[in-house]
């Protein structure tokens, strides 16, 4: 049963990695940009959630929506300020810069509010964990919000993009700014609904991070985010279902690796498998070949 709870717990572990890929994903399928701060915006909703529980005394539902309406806002405040003067750059490493510089801004600033000892995330999921195989296997509540959160966001998220006039906006402008333009979409308002809806994504996920591993710093959404966006290149990076594929094959070649052959490699393993894969596959399990015309 221990294979099969490892599995649980990789599924868990890549669905929180999966929903934060979906931010680094839409942001660059449609704007070509690589947002460097997004994990730190996961750091920035926990942090909200926390202080909204053990500070204002808000329930947990609230607190998350409070976290969740923060993280958007910011993410539009990001998108406007740092982002949106460079989105006719010449040359992307400034949006690079730029991202890198966000990220450590916003560590700083949770530095200076919240110090920088860790602190322990206040229980804000209260689900009974179910016990199966007559108590051998025991899968948490924690892990079954998680997956079934990533399956409703990704569902949700496929028909907005598919069915609503917002998501078609997005999708034109993923394929052509400039066309986009021409036939009367705001491609900067079309750019920062993006951020809007990455960023709330983040506030969740920030949440079931630290549901499951319930401790916090300024520095907790450093390293899920460079995971989150190896899943995105994984899975084929500007591709939802993509997210999906890289976010859960992380996780679960996360949890094996510290499994079977060494909790202290597992990181390894986890970016030596995406070498291969790229070496295989450049563009990710479903990316596709983009030809440009010279």
């Amino acid at each position: 049963m221990s294979f099969i709870s490892y599995l649980i717990n990789g599924i868990s572990l890549g669905s929180v990695y999966a929903i934060i890929a979906l931010g680094y994903t839409m942001v660059y399928g449609i704007a070509k940009m690589l947002n460097f701060a997004h994990g730190d915006v996961i750091m920035i909703g926990a942090y909200v959630v926390m202080a909204a529980v053990t500070g204002a005394g808000l329930p947990p539902i609230a607190a998350i929506l409070a976290a969740i309406i923060f993280c958007t806002v910011l993410g539009v405040l990001i998108e406007t300020v740092a982002y949106g003067p460079l989105l006719n750059a010449a040359s992307s490493l400034a949006v690079l810069i730029t991202a890198i510089g966000v990220s450590y801004l916003l560590q700083n600033i949770a530095l200076l509010i919240f110090g920088a000892n860790t602190i322990s995330f206040p229980k804000v999921l209260s689900i009974p964990a179910i016990v199966l195989a007559g108590g051998s296997l025991t899968i948490t509540g924690e892990a079954i919000v998680t997956i079934v959160s990533c399956i409703v966001i990704m569902t949700a998220l496929t028909l907005f993009i598919k069915k609503s006039k917002s998501g078609q906006a997005m999708l034109a402008v993923s394929e052509d700014k400039g066309a986009a333009q021409l036939m009367g979409i705001n491609v900067n308002g079309t750019i920062a609904l993006t951020f809007a809806i990455g960023s709330a994504l983040a506030a969740v996920a920030g949440v079931l991070l630290c549901s499951a591993y319930p401790t916090l710093t300024p520095y907790t959404g450093a390293m899920p985010g460079i995971k989150a966006f190896v899943a995105a290149v994984f899975g084929g990076i500007g591709s939802i279902p993509g997210a999906l594929i890289g976010g859960i094959l992380l996780g679960v070649i996360e949890i094996f690796g510290k499994a079977y052959i060494s909790s202290q490699m597992a990181d390894a393993i986890v970016f030596g498998v995406l070498i291969i894969v790229l070496i295989v596959k450049p563009t990710g399990i479903l990316g596709k070949n983009i030809q440009e015309k010279v």
